[in-house]
């Protein structure tokens, strides 16, 4: 029996014994953890948890009789408490009370076990912060995880839970929720206590309705619904003010929902019933950037669109249109169009596969222009000195507008004309320039919005870092090779367009600029990208990193979890495979995630 018990070795006849021994800790991880108040034992095939890790903090170490050091560095009673316990991806089936015995853990991570309950004692620990739980077999949560008014971060998804308690609404602090890939068929209305949330999960479960207590999570940034089957959503979560993205994906709407949120900047609708979009349901879509309404059943796009005036993204794949209307080509910021799989006639095949500019392009060529022309030439608001300034606009939409004029450089007329006037958005592309107009910093405080597309410009001056009320810069189609590191002083700068450029790497100050929330890089020569900074860009939504020399997409780049388009397509990288690319962002995730070594 003797080879059957040497510990640390796997041997083929392990089945066989007629005791199983208590899987063992290395006695230097124990060590370790007593001064970094950390525990990894994460991905140990642990069957249960071993007592010498619930009395870490009370039990002296082995080696304290034998050497009871005084003069050492590290004595065993000055130990650190335990906070951070990692028992990830084992084979545990229960956890028992004894938790309790490390009341300072503020986190607990069990997700990928086999656990199928919850030991009550988890609701002792009440410095938690964290509690990850996802990818188990749990049929309830302990209400007694309710009394953990510390806890910020619950994470539920992959299990087998039905229902939830009504005491959930007592985590005050609780800032993340997900319970994703549940079988929840209704939601307690408790979760509406839940003020300090600003992401909840609730996609992959069998919700028929949503409570109408979601509409006091004021602080809620992200609500992701899909795979549900919701028929409806309740016009009280327009009061959800904070919102800026919703997902309802695959459900069952037959209406586009109407949510005047003053935030909502992305709104995922693909994979429902809808047959027809109303007017009144677009207008209350007044900050929208993003509109995904692919695999639909609209027949019809009402001329309604264009009133959508921040809109930069429109998903209108595989739905029934047939006809596209003209006005589509006045929204100012459109830069995606995507119809594939739509029956449209009366537009060439090949005019569809030229992209959204040239569709643009050939539908504002549809709509008569007599009605402009009767506004060309100065008007009588219209001063001499300032023949080139389209005035009104000037006063009344804080616009200052020299585009497409082939000029090398910007009127000092315009800048005089502007002067004092709080000019918000400024536009000099498709002209000839080779720099900045310097004067532009007269415009620092009121100007947000720049575009210098189409432009000849090799660099870009130190003097843009100076608008610090910048939120949105295009300088696609020049030839920059870098940015200046001051840009990283620009906090509130939230939209970076540099398509159709030199860069041969990404921009090192851009991982600098936790504000931005969309990066375009695509038709550059950027050859690598670092995830891990990446992943300090939290607010980062979409990347567009398409048509480059990246030779291999990190597995890490998969755990940018804020991240909702990732364009890659067009690099030489294998994997992933076209194929995988194809299916889009979630796709993509899924799969890099898959990839990365545990």
């Amino acid at each position: 029996m003797s080879r059957f018990g040497r510990g640390g070795k796997v041997d083929s006849l392990s089945g066989f014994r007629e005791k199983n021994t208590e899987p063992a800790v290395p006695f230097g991880l124990l060590k370790a953890a007593r001064k970094s108040g950390q525990l990894n034992l994460s991905g140990r095939r642990l069957k249960e948890v071993p007592q010498t890790v619930y009395r870490l903090n009370l039990d002296p170490p082995e080696d304290a009789q034998q050497d009871v050091s005084f003069g050492a560095s590290d004595h065993w009673w000055e130990q650190n408490d335990l906070t951070k316990l990692l028992l990830s991806s084992n084979q545990l089936t229960s956890l028992s009370d004894d938790i309790r015995l490390l009341p300072a853990l503020n986190t607990l991570d069990l997700h990928d076990n086999q656990l199928s309950c919850l030991t009550s004692a988890v609701g002792e620990l009440q410095e938690l912060q964290q509690l990850r739980l996802s990818h188990n077999q749990l049929l309830s949560l302990p209400v007694e995880v309710c009394a953990l008014t510390n806890l910020r971060s619950l994470t539920l998804q992959q299990n087998l839970l039905e229902e939830l308690p009504e005491e959930l609404g007592q985590l005050e602090n609780l800032t993340e929720l997900d319970l994703s890939t549940n079988r929840l068929r209704v939601l307690p209305s408790g979760l509406g206590c839940l003020g300090a949330l600003q992401k909840v999960n609730l996609c992959h479960n069998q919700l028929t309705c949503l409570p109408d207590s979601l509409a006091q999570l004021t602080n809620v940034k992200l609500l992701d619904c899909s795979n549900n089957q919701l028929t409806d959503i309740p016009a009280s979560l327009s009061e959800m003010v904070s919102l800026e993205q919703l997902y309802l994906r695959h459900n069952k709407l037959r209406l586009l929902p109407q949510l005047p949120v003053p935030c909502l900047k992305e709104l995922y609708v693909g994979n429902n019933q809808i047959e027809q979009l109303e007017a009144e349901q677009l207008a209350s879509l007044s900050a929208i950037s993003l509109l995904e309404l692919r695999d639909n059943k609209i027949r019809v796009l009402p001329e309604q669109i264009a009133g959508l005036s921040t809109l930069t993204r429109l998903d209108l794949a595989n739905n029934d249109i047939t006809t596209l209307p003209a006005s589509l080509s006045l929204l100012p910021n459109l830069k995606a169009l995507l119809l594939e799989g739509n029956p449209l006639r009366g537009i060439r095949r090949d005019l569809l596969t030229k992209g959204t500019n040239e569709l643009l392009k050939y539908l504002r060529g549809r709509i008569q222009e007599e009605p402009e022309k009767e506004d060309e030439g100065p008007t009588a608001m219209t001063l001499p000195s300032q023949a080139r300034v389209n005035v009104h606009d000037l006063r009344t939409l804080k616009l200052l507008v020299f585009s497409e004029k082939q000029a090398s450089s910007i009127p000092d007329d315009l800048f005089d004309a502007a002067a004092d006037q709080s000019v918000a958005t400024v536009n000099f592309s498709k002209n000839q320039l080779t720099s900045i107009p310097p004067r532009l910093v007269e415009l620092h405080a009121s100007l947000s919005d720049i575009n210098l597309g189409f432009n000849r410009l090799t660099c870009c001056s130190p003097d843009v870092c100076k608008l610090l009320q910048l939120t949105h810069i295009d300088l696609r189609n020049n030839q920059l090779t870098d940015l200046p590191s001051d840009m990283k002083n620009l906090t509130k700068l939230r939209s970076v367009i540099l398509n159709y450029n030199r860069f041969k790497s990404f921009p090192d100050v851009l991982y600098h600029v936790p504000s931005v929330e969309t990066l375009l890089l695509g038709n550059n020569q950027v050859c690598g990208v670092d995830p891990g900074r990446l992943m300090q860009l939290v607010h980062l939504s979409t990347l567009d990193l398409s048509n480059n020399d990246l030779l291999n997409v990190p597995p890490e780049l998969g755990l940018c979890t804020s991240l909702r388009c990732l364009s890659l397509e067009g690099n030489p990288f294998r994997t992933p495979r076209a194929a995988i690319v194809a299916k889009g962002t979630d796709a993509v995730m899924e799969y890099l995630r898959g990839r990365i070594p545990t």
